[in-house]
């Protein structure tokens, strides 16, 4: 089981819509939840600046590493305007170790994909697509997604990229919730993002994600729906800092 693929959460709002701020420097913690066990620990961390910059550290724990360790690494590079400029993958899953190098040139509207395996020293994949001027990685547009001051029937649509295939990937705000997490219970409202079943990614699957309804935006919650031969991955909030 590859759990970065599945973490992925993800330039144009609705008319009604407008934008926030970024959010300060923060760093989530997450617990991940597979088959009612605890299958890894997540971490991301934003650091804002002149080139904002979003790291995700993903490892498994309890029964599911000792059956298929995972200890996964990402980083993108953003702009000002959270448009993605490099992307940095390292995975250690089982005994596979690949380090992927993706650049999105703007400018050229053109992104390179290069991924080597770094256990045969080989070339997996090397290719260019064609991109909007501004484009998200799946990382950063989780975080573009807080900016928008989204409200229950309203949608998006948002540039996704991941360096293999450029999509516009609907967003929409669904529904009032209360969800309750270790960190506590929060009010929220739930988003849904059309990124499988052939849209950036071909496994049939539904993305649910849970943003405090406030200034914050923090995601407190997300969940992919699959297949019942694979089930349903949960990631809650542990702690933010």
């Amino acid at each position: 089981m590859r759990l970065t693929p599945l973490l992925v959460l993800l330039v144009c709002p609705p008319l009604a819509t407008s934008q926030s701020a970024a959010p300060p420097r923060e760093t989530l913690h997450y617990n991940i939840e597979w088959r009612l066990i605890t299958a890894g620990k997540a971490r991301v961390d934003w650091i804002p600046g002149a080139t904002p910059e979003v790291k995700l550290h993903v490892e498994s724990v309890g029964l599911v590493s000792k059956l298929f360790r995972v200890e996964d690494d990402y980083t993108a590079i953003l702009n000002q305007g959270l448009c993605v400029q490099t992307v940095r993958i390292d995975t250690h899953e089982g005994n596979r170790q690949r380090q992927t190098r993706i650049t999105f040139d703007g400018a050229a509207r053109r992104a390179s994909y290069l991924e080597r395996d770094m256990v045969r020293n080989s070339t997996l994949l090397a290719k260019e697509i064609e991109i909007p001027s501004c484009v998200h990685d799946v990382i950063g547009g989780l975080l573009y997604l807080r900016t928008l001051n989204l409200e229950p029937g309203q949608s998006a649509q948002i540039p996704v990229s991941d360096g293999k295939k450029s999509v516009s990937a609907r967003v929409e705000a669904q529904q009032r919730e209360d969800v309750k997490t270790p960190e506590g219970v929060f009010h929220t409202i739930r988003y849904e993002i059309y990124l499988f079943n052939g849209v950036l990614f071909q496994r049939s699957a539904h993305l649910n994600i849970w943003l405090t309804d406030d200034r914050r935006k923090l995601p407190v919650q997300l969940r992919v729906r699959m297949p019942v031969t694979i089930g349903t991955i949960t990631l809650q909030l542990e702690k933010h800092e």
